[in-house]
């Protein structure tokens, strides 16, 4: 199999064509950059991919993380990944000048971790859950906080991690036990567990900085009780060097996929010197944490999106070298065999991954995008890019995360008895991808959030904004012939959108919350296959566009094939709102609600 799993080719429509990430360059904030410095980030994206983090793939996966004696060790390529990235500026490269930051968009950097991603997921978190936790930091920490742990995280000498579940408590923050106690020396003592926290323990790292959330002692109960702290595994001593810090990993968990990062359990305070130092002010944690969360929550969506992409690719290559039957009109025996992408059934399944990959990235680079223009514009057009991408942002986690399974179920399927042997990547690609619609909030958490917050946040002032996003696309898609049949598919999901949430939200009114929400994961699927449609529309104009401009041979299959997926997702996936759009109006009805525990069998 070669060694191909991103299109690159692809990225650059997405990035140049389709969103103009270029023309970010005109802000003062990015103006240092251009179009060659982003060709630039991709490119070394791509070499240490190819070099260092997909040979590594397989033997990740085989050879997992092992507890020694209270001690955690990984596979080496870790040191050398943590090296790399920090000797090139790739984990603080987001940030501003003043911070040893380059200012680089994220709309780029978020296709630098996902070629990351795509290479070797595993490899990929550890970087990248530094640059979040040392951003969290940054955004919110007191002066002293940003200079003693910044610069070593960036420096890749420090890992990030972010320690928010605990065992009694799983995804319900208001359980939340672990305990901070103020002192006299301005820290605080922490005493409590948190366990699935991703590389928080590891040999070859020389320190790990966990952003911890906990109650102060006689904080208010529930959410509004919980305050963030930095939690080192070794704190900084008067000498200048390090010394322990009660912080005990005991125990790691071994796992489906996803082998190549361990997800420990941690004790803090059992020798009663665990010291942690507050971000920001008290009681304000859960706020503060959620910053890293919504980044985290468009990282896990790429995350899931870059490993389908990595499956699409081998599918695609193995489909194109496996020889196996005949045209199906074909008559004679004795013909030779054709490539198995010459079967309509299997190109339905490449189809259906590329519409999965190519739909779930271009929707993360939107929200991306979205970031960068919050961050160079103010009034009324920052609040709408922040309230567009508050509103996207469960389905850009939970999309792509789960699809993604599907469209590597179909890659695996694609290669037969084959996909499910190790010496190919797919079973792989198949068992890593499962963590995706788990971590960082459930899928279910993101269909509450998505109906039960952001649709109604405001009055409904993002959602209005979306379906303008929508209407938008669907006016300038009516003039082009390629997408004009699509173009009118969607603007009658539109009207399926506002009626079914419409339906929804009277149950909201009536104070009827539990049937509201009863269905709301139903309700993020479908407002999911709207939004990639969306996205799937715009690329289409985007490319018959293109088309039209005289391109080389190459270009206008690639353009050609944009459409040709395009029309694949409008008459085959799209059409699902349908039954999705009947169960949800009938949610009324409380079927889910009814059922009583004991009549499960």
């Amino acid at each position: 199999m070669a060694e191909k799993f991103i299109a690159l080719r692809n990225l650059r429509f997405l990035l140049y064509e389709h969103l103009d990430t270029a023309a970010l360059t005109r802000h003062p904030y990015f103006a240092d950059h251009s179009k060659e410095t982003f060709d630039m980030v991709l490119e070394t994206a791509m070499r240490m991919g190819r070099g260092i983090l997909f040979p590594a793939l397989s033997e990740m996966d085989k050879k997992p993380p092992e507890f020694r004696d209270g001690r955690v060790f990984v596979h080496p390529v870790v040191a050398t990944v943590m090296k790399a990235c920090g000797e090139g500026g790739w984990i603080g490269a987001q940030a501003p000048y003043d911070v040893g930051g380059q200012q680089i968009p994220n709309t780029i950097m978020t296709a630098f971790r996902g070629i990351f991603s795509a290479a070797n997921y595993s490899a990929s978190v550890y970087p990248f859950l530094t640059t979040g936790a040392a951003h969290l930091i940054l955004s919110f920490g007191a002066r002293e906080l940003v200079d003693t742990y910044v610069p070593k995280m960036f420096a890749g000498q420090w890992q990030g991690t972010m320690a928010l579940t605990e065992p009694q408590a799983g995804s319900s923050l208001t359980d939340l036990k672990t305990t901070a106690h103020p002192t006299a020396g301005g820290y605080y003592h922490i005493k409590g567990q948190k366990i699935f926290i991703s590389c928080s323990d590891y040999e070859s790292i020389g320190n790990v900085v966990n952003l911890l959330i906990a109650r102060i002692e006689g904080a208010p109960p529930g959410v509004k009780g919980i305050s963030l702290f930095v939690v080192p595994k070794k704190r900084p001593d008067s000498q200048g060097g390090l010394t322990g810090n009660d912080v005990t990993c005991i125990g790691i968990y071994h796992k489906l996929g996803y082998r190549g990062a361990p997800i420990t359990q941690l004790a803090f305070g059992d020798g009663n010197d665990c010291r942690g130092w507050l971000v920001g002010e008290p009681h304000k944690g859960l706020r503060y944490m959620f910053q890293m969360m919504n980044e985290a929550r468009v990282d896990v969506g790429m995350g899931a999106a870059a490993i389908a992409s990595a499956a699409y690719c081998a599918s695609l290559e193995y489909a194109r070298q496996r020889p196996q039957g005949r045209p199906i009109a074909g008559k004679d025996p004795l013909a030779p065999q054709v490539p198995i992408i010459e079967h309509a059934d299997v190109k339905r399944m490449l189809l259906f991954q590329r519409a999965v990959v190519e739909g779930s990235l271009s929707l993360i680079f939107q929200c991306a995008q979205y970031v960068d223009l919050a961050l160079v514009t103010q009034g009324e057009e920052k609040e709408r890019y922040e309230l567009l991408l508050d509103l996207l942002t469960p389905i850009a986690k939970s999309y792509p995360s789960e699809m993604g399974i599907l469209s590597v179920s179909q890659g695996l399927q694609c290669l037969g008895g084959y996909g499910y042997c190790d010496e190919f990547p797919l079973e792989q690609y198949y068992r890593d991808v499962r963590i995706h619609p788990i971590h960082e909030g459930t899928t279910g958490i993101q269909g509450m959030d998505l109906l039960g917050r952001k649709v109604v946040m405001k009055n409904g002032k993002a959602f209005l904004l979306y379906l303008a996003e929508l209407e938008k696309a669907i006016a300038a898609a009516r003039a082009i012939p390629d997408c004009a049949s699509s173009a009118e598919a969607l603007a009658a999901a539109v009207e399926t959108l506002k009626a079914t949430t419409a339906s929804l939200t009277s149950l909201a009114m009536k104070g009827e919350i539990e049937l509201f929400l009863a269905d709301a994961t139903l309700y993020l699927d479908f407002f999911g296959l709207i939004t990639v449609a969306w996205q799937w529309l715009l690329q289409a104009v985007t490319a018959a566009k293109a088309l039209a401009a005289n391109t080389d041979a190459a270009d206008a299959d690639f353009y050609r094939g944009k459409i040709q997926t395009c029309r694949y997702f409008f008459a085959y996936e799209l059409p699902k709102i349908s039954g999705l759009a009947a169960r949800l109006k009938a949610s009324g009805d409380g079927l889910t609600v009814a059922m009583k525990p004991e009549w499960f069998d």
